[in-house]
């Protein structure tokens, strides 16, 4: 059974293997262009630039010690309000629940920092995050088409209300 570790993405080249291997996968998986890497790269760099590590963190998991996994966590611009940010799996660490345990302690996190909501925004093709997002109780607030990393797409915005702890 391999071992399965998430950790705060605080280690030279976190950040950015997060920006390489979302380019990569979402390049070989859905044709997406490199649009989406530097979307990826803006996110990172801006929370590298300056967070605030009560209310904001990044996480990465690993398999057996080699980076396979990512999310963050990030102040949203309504107050009480936390955006997750970035969750990824690597194909080959897929089925191992790691998506599932990534979102679960970005959750605990966000709970414990105070935010009363977690909204997040993904592509409507992305099911296996989609349904980790329904499994844990987020709700889909909004549909738009746009275009995007080369294809026409759904932006979908979620929602979760946290419960008092």
């Amino acid at each position: 059974m391999p071992r399965l570790d998430i950790r705060a993405a605080d280690r030279p080249g976190d950040l950015g293997w997060i920006v390489m291997a979302q380019g990569e996968s979402y390049a070989a998986e859905h044709g997406w262009n490199a649009e989406y890497e530097g979307l990826v790269a803006r996110i990172v760099a801006d929370f590298a630039a300056g967070h605030d590590p009560a209310r904001e963190a990044a996480w990465i998991a690993e398999v057996d010690g080699e980076r396979a996994g990512s999310i963050a966590l990030v102040a949203a611009e309504e107050e009480g309000t936390a955006r997750l940010r970035i969750l990824f799996v690597a194909e080959t660490a897929r089925g191992l629940g790691l998506g599932s345990r990534l979102v679960a302690h970005c959750l605990d996190f966000a709970r414990a920092a105070g935010y009363a909501r977690v909204v997040l925004w993904t592509s409507s093709l992305l099911d296996a995050a989609r349904r980790i997002y329904e499994a844990n109780g987020f709700t889909l607030e909004r549909e738009t088409p746009f275009r995007g990393f080369g294809h026409d797409l759904t932006g979908q915005d979620w929602v979760l209300e946290l419960k008092p702890q």
